[in-house]
């Protein structure tokens, strides 16, 4: 396990709060480079990607890079640009 590993690993347990933050932006993280994954695999570019979505180049890269507070219909669109439908499941 690396410092950084045991850092916060050590840290959520001692810290609730952070715990649950640090949870949260991860899945966020996870979600932004699913969508910079399946950009880069469509061989499009952040700026074909806005123009398909009918917005700008800073917005994809928005979305790419601090994916919280997506709509879920923009993750429609994003993932309808490749072709792909969106799956959403409850787990627990």
């Amino acid at each position: 396990m690396s410092d950084l590993q045991a850092y916060i690993s050590e840290r959520k347990k001692n810290d609730p709060e952070f715990a649950d933050r640090y949870e949260v932006g991860f899945r966020n993280f996870k979600i932004g480079v699913l969508l910079k994954q399946a950009r880069e695999k469509a061989g499009l570019t952040q700026s074909e990607v806005a123009e398909q979505l009918n917005t700008k180049k800073t917005a994809v890269s928005r979305i790419e890079n601090h994916a919280e507070d997506i709509r879920l219909s923009t993750l429609e669109k994003y993932a309808n640009t490749f072709g792909k439908r969106l799956k959403i499941e409850l787990v627990d």
